[in-house]
């Protein structure tokens, strides 16, 4: 007797692969490490999420405050609530009626020296940065209110940016191009707390703006039905092909990962449905598990939302995001459907089938009663595509999901929903947003020491005037920096050190911005850390080195196809407008080729079973394939004719023999 058979059991597995998961995810994921008040205090808490929520909704769209003021007040709520929900230790008592002492004293702390900041910042900006010892003592109370802060929710890069902070101290005695001068600690305070470089810098900026309302646009996605929508329509599209399952995760994670944003959290909520799944059709726990990371990991940068890191990156290199997000289209589209093929030939290799038709929603019905709840998204991108701000489409497209969930009973978002969605969204918000504080103790320091100019002259000297060499060395880079860390967080903190390097070596700003990000994103499924295959291989209860590896098996044209758009970036749609719409079409169609030749040697399988030197003969067709060149082209599709032919008689030979 299966767990199909037995209702019964198939719950109990399916609540012990929830509680796993949950276990998995609080801890590799401080967000799921929180405090729950009860009583008067659970009230209070729930009023002042939603008090914050109205608070960011009004002022980034119709009230009028200075950008400080605005990184101000966000950076005084991110404490508050850092100090109310997130414990001190892990072995502390999360059921609470009232915040321990010490918390309240943080947040006295916290919310008193960023007060001060509003006051006093105006006076202290008209006298030329000029600050008393008063100031510099507030500058400091807040600074270490910061790394405790980001303690609680963000350890590794806590530390991380300890280290940066420590840089600027003893920096002085290291020798050649990576040392400085030396900077007093009045310096260092004014630059971290009362300037613009440092903790109120450009990161908090776009939490408090971009981050905030798309974390909160995808609460309210969620409450809505979507994710519902998102699965049921996957199934409709391909869950009766060859490894059917498989394809519907992917699908699925791909569009909630672009929503939220958080390749770990979509793997402990979508994976908990989506690897049981894959494993009983056949797929071994290891490849279901590395499916579902890798196809997580990518949501981060899937257009048309890009789990907001695209509007930061707009942000950066002064772009319409509109630009942002064509761009990242085709290596969005041909990392997908590298783990699509992945998917597809491993299915056709153990010989697994789809799911049984009856098992399959009805595609109209599916449309019929769900197909409203895509309102919303259509909505966000017709409004950027006509010029609207981002922050006013995602208020737009908050409002435009309550009214188009109404449109069906079903599907009704209640007051109580919609104020779930508020709190849900707000906390969300809370880690990330913390995130983005720390991390400009990481840019301040860049940019006082020059620290990002100076490595950018160590890789120089070592690798002169070599584009590859050059991105080798930042791939490297990034990965390393963007381990453990958030995906928004891991992309600001590459960004900062590793693009002057790759823009000083003749790249173009935002292939090297889109470089860094994609190496930064896929640091989430690269070994050892992999934290989202660590969580992944918790639910499929499989090894987590081995998954790991899947992993990077199953994204490789994603690790591999960033150095081609380096030196020619035909790959991102309208970053050069050198190139024609046929030139950018026939690219996109010969790297499709050479994503599905990659894969297809990597799995061992194109028509039939390859053998080994058809896979390196496919595996070499890879590169030919996504490099633009006729010659390139050319040479490619007489040996990708070869193989073809080649499969093609052994099919023969082989119904022949059988015959």
């Amino acid at each position: 007797m299966n767990s199909q058979d037995n209702p019964a059991r198939s719950d109990r597995q399916d609540e012990a692969i929830t509680q796993t998961a949950q276990a998995l995810l609080e801890e590799t994921d401080t967000d799921s490490r929180t405090r729950t008040y009860t009583g008067a205090s659970g009230i209070a808490v729930t009023v002042l999420l939603c008090v914050w929520t109205a608070f960011q909704l009004w002022f980034s769209t119709l009230g009028v405050i200075s950008a400080v003021n605005l990184r101000a007040f966000h950076c005084m709520f991110l404490l508050l609530f850092t100090f109310l929900l997130y414990p001190a230790h892990k072995k502390e008592n999360r059921i609470r009626r009232i915040p321990p002492a010490y918390d309240i004293v943080l947040i006295l702390l916290a919310v008193g020296v960023f007060a001060y900041f509003v006051l006093a910042y105006t006076n202290i900006a008209r006298t030329g940065g000029r600050v008393n010892t008063q100031q510099l003592v507030v500058a400091a109370i807040a600074i270490l209110v910061v790394f405790e802060a980001a303690r609680r929710t963000s350890p590794n890069l806590a530390i991380l940016a300890a280290l940066f902070l420590a840089y600027n101290f003893f920096g002085q005695w290291i020798p050649g191009q990576l040392g400085h001068n030396g900077f007093t600690l009045k310096r260092v305070l004014i630059t971290q707390f009362w300037g613009t470089q440092g903790v109120l810098g450009v990161g908090i900026g776009v939490s408090a703006t971009y981050i905030f309302l798309f974390v909160v646009f995808g609460a309210f996605l969620k409450y809505s039905g979507f994710s519902k929508f998102i699965n049921d329509f996957s199934l409709t599209l391909v869950g009766q092909t060859p490894g059917g399952p498989a394809k519907v995760a992917v699908l699925a994670s791909a569009l909630m990962g672009m929503i939220n944003g958080s390749a770990v959290a979509n793997v402990a909520t979508t994976g908990t449905i989506t690897i049981p799944l894959m494993k009983r059709t056949g797929y071994k726990p290891e490849f279901a598990g590395a499916v579902e990371a890798t196809a997580s990991t990518g949501g981060q940068f899937c257009p048309p939302i890009m789990g907001a890191v695209g509007f930061v990156m707009a942000e950066f290199l002064n772009l319409s995001y509109t630009k942002v997000m064509v761009a990242a289209i085709l290596p969005a589209f041909l990392y997908y459907l590298g783990i699509l093929m992945s998917v597809h030939f491993e299915a056709k290799r153990l010989g697994l089938s789809g799911l049984s038709k009856e098992n399959i929603p009805n595609a109209l019905k599916v449309i019929k009663e769900q197909g409203h709840l895509v309102l919303p998204l259509v909505v966000l991108i017709a409004m950027m595509m006509a010029g609207f701000t981002p922050l006013l489409a995602a208020v737009i497209a908050i409002f435009v999901t309550i009214g188009a969930s109404w449109l069906r009973k079903e599907t009704r978002m209640t007051p109580d929903k919609i104020l779930a969605a508020c709190v849900e969204g707000a906390r969300g918000a809370i880690g990330v947003g913390i995130s983005c504080v720390i991390i400009g103790v990481i840019i301040g320091t860049v940019t006082l020491t020059s620290l990002g100019l100076n490595m950018g002259y160590l890789i120089l000297h070592v690798v002169p005037d070599n584009i590859y060499l050059t991105g080798l060395l930042v791939m490297i880079m990034s990965t390393i920096l963007g381990m453990g860390v958030p995906g928004v967080a891991a992309y600001v903190i590459v960004q900062a050190v590793a693009v002057p390097v790759l823009i000083k070596v003749g790249i173009m700003p935002i292939a090297a911005h889109m470089f860094c990000l994609i190496y930064a994103c896929l640091s989430n499924i690269t070994p050892p850390v992999a934290i989202s295959c660590y969580v992944a291989a918790g639910i499929a209860q499989s090894n987590q080195l081995k998954t790991g590896l899947i992993a990077v098996r199953l994204g490789l044209i994603g690790f591999l196809m960033p150095f081609f758009f380096l030196g020619n970036p035909i790959l991102l749609i309208g970053a050069d407008p050198s190139y024609s719409a046929a030139m950018t079409f026939w690219a996109a169609v010969t790297a499709s080729i050479g994503t599905v030749a990659l894969v297809a040697g990597l799995e061992g399988w194109l028509i039939e079973r390859a053998n080994w030197i058809q896979r390196i003969l496919l595996i070499a067709l890879a590169p030919l394939f996504l490099y633009p060149g006729l010659l390139t082209d050319g040479i490619a599709f007489a040996v990708l004719a070869i193989v073809v032919i080649w499969q093609i008689c052994t099919v023969k030979i082989h119904k022949t023999v059988v015959n």
